[in-house]
């Protein structure tokens, strides 16, 4: 038996034989070409085959997975027409150097540049580029990898690119375990979407002796085991059928209330990154939306995304919620998630710098964009809007003295807005927590960043893995925090949420129903088990005490 350790994209258990998803040795070399004109005909054409390759992969991942699912291959097909990428290929081949050896070169040198960044999500862009270079290789190559699979398949490889993953039959996938890989990747994204257990960089070496071998993947704690001994393998398979047996009895629970046993609610919400996420929300059965990402507008854009660009993304995600609250955050750039072209500055705590609401007080124009799409796009639905990174009363007023700019702008341009709508902020660092009976006087709501939270609080930086074994996110000095912002929003008959990590740990629902938590926001894949969780607790029985 052999058991390795990495990160965990999926919580849950797959057991099933390993297959060895190696790369297929081409031959590449630095030799030169005395037919330039062939070498970019065989580059030209390569790109319209990939074009064609990516959308019939768009369509097959339309149909088995989401419309966020399939708009990565839309990205990739973007990709393939780059100007750097066809640059730096065009000019090694005008070098004399052959397509391949041009094209493995444009690859790693374009890869290496996202590798080097900080922010994970631009990391995790590299793999994108090695899979659309990849593509173009294998095609003049006459090369395609076999995607055939025997039921119950866990593939195993260096990395997985997101057109293998879509490549391969859903039936017969169980797990995926990489040597590498990113939990930010586009490989991770659709495996969540797919429910597909998976551990990435586990830094194991891949030996053909693993194939066809016994392997299970534990999602919950990030383990592979290969070759289980007889008592290991029977108490994941029960712990399978289990989870199978509950995933199937949770499907009764839609249409349920988000009620305890003492007749306490607490609406569930879903967290997205944008309006194409909104139908795993409804298919879940949530009851609105607790955090839209915007971010991602910004980070998936070579350029600030206009106004109108944002209002479109936003009227469609509140016409698609039928009336049900969606809560919008302001973007969040900088720290992790860095988008090259508002060129920020070099710093050497980037998660204590410049981000959010910061850069916004600096470059008032982005807010003000931001507000005016949020706008127009309130009375499309039930819109509330939530400024992330607050640390003092000023902050609150200032946005909220931009919002009513905004609005006295519309009502002169003649554009119909809801004039109702709330504005609340995150409590994500100790100083909001700390004086947050003075913000619950200003803003509307609080919904609470955990995430952000915890990191701020216990001085621990969330992305160095090697400070793990204390990133206590269950830390006493987090939860009465957790529970002063919430008193103190009550105080102020304001209500309080919860949408970083810590709203989907099960060990804590009934700690947050007994202070009196309003609104818990998790991802899709959360909303019914929460809500289970929920209807077995009798919150006249919790035990605050033990907690903090």
């Amino acid at each position: 038996m052999i058991e390795f350790n990495g990160k965990s994209v999926f919580e849950g258990i797959a057991i099933g034989k390993i297959k060895i998803l190696s790369t297929n040795n081409i031959s590449i070399n630095d030799n030169k070409v005395e037919d330039i004109n062939k070498e970019i005909e065989l580059f030209n054409n390569a790109r319209i085959k990939a074009k064609e390759e990516l959308e019939s992969l768009y369509t097959k991942a339309l149909n088995s997975s989401s419309e966020k699912e399939a708009e990565i291959f839309e990205i990739h097909k973007m990709m393939v027409d780059d100007l750097d990428l066809e640059d730096l290929v065009l000019a090694n081949i005008n070098e004399g150097y052959n397509v391949l050896f041009s094209i493995n070169t444009a690859k790693n040198e374009i890869a290496n540049m996202f590798l080097s960044m900080e922010d994970e999500y631009m990391q995790a862009r590299s793999s994108d580029v090695k899979d659309v270079c990849s593509r173009l290789i294998n095609i003049i190559s006459n090369n395609s990898s076999n995607y055939l699979l025997d039921e119950d398949t866990i593939i195993m490889a260096v990395d997985v690119s997101p057109s293998e993953l879509v490549s391969f039959d859903k039936d017969k996938l169980s797990g995926i375990v990489t040597i590498a890989g990113s939990t930010s990747s586009h490989m991770a994204i659709i495996a969540r979407s797919m429910s597909l257990p998976t551990v990435v960089d586990t830094g194991i070496v891949l030996n053909k002796v693993y194939e066809n071998k016994i392997c299970i993947v534990d999602g919950f704690n990030g383990c592979v085991i290969v070759e289980p001994d007889n008592d290991v393998y029977n108490v994941y398979k029960a712990r399978l059928d289990k989870l199978n047996k509950e995933a199937e009895m949770r499907k009764k629970l839609i249409g349920r209330e988000n009620i305890t046993k003492d007749g306490k609610k607490i609406d569930i919400f879903c967290n997205i990154g944008n309006s194409k996420d909104v139908d795993k929300a409804k298919e879940n059965d949530a009851s609105g939306i607790g955090l839209f990402r915007s971010e991602f507008l910004y980070l998936e854009s070579s350029d600030y995304p206009t106004e109108d660009y944002q209002f479109e993304e936003y009227k469609k995600t509140l016409e698609n919620m039928n009336g049900k609250t969606v809560i919008i955050r302001t973007m969040d750039i900088g720290a992790d998630k860095q988008a090259p072209y508002f060129n920020l500055p070099k710093e050497d705590n980037p998660a204590l710098g410049l981000r959010s609401l910061r850069i916004c007080l600096e470059r008032p124009e982005i807010m003000k964009t931001q507000l005016r799409a949020l706008y127009r796009a309130s009375v499309y639905g039930k819109l509330k809007i939530m400024v992330p990174m607050i640390i003092s009363v000023d902050e609150v007023l200032w946005v909220k003295n931009m919002a009513k700019e905004v609005r006295n702008e519309l009502k002169v341009e003649g554009i119909a807005f809801d004039e109702n709508v709330e504005i609340g902020i995150m409590i994500e660092t100790p100083a909001a927590a700390i004086i947050s009976d003075d913000l619950a006087e200003v803003a509307d709501f609080f919904s609470i960043g955990s995430n952000d939270l915890t990191q701020y609080t216990l001085a621990i930086d969330r992305q160095n893995q090697s400070l793990d074994k204390i990133f206590n996110p269950k830390h006493k000095a987090i939860l009465r925090l957790i529970k002063m912002a919430s008193d103190n929003a009550h105080k102020h008959g304001k209500w309080c949420g919860i949408c970083g990590e810590l709203a989907r740990n099960f060990d804590l629902t009934e700690f947050f129903v007994g202070i009196g938590i309003d609104e818990l926001s998790v991802s899709a894949p959360y909303v019914l088990r929460l809500r289970e969780k929920l209807l077995e607790i009798d919150s006249t029985k919790t035990d605050i005490s033990k907690y903090i």
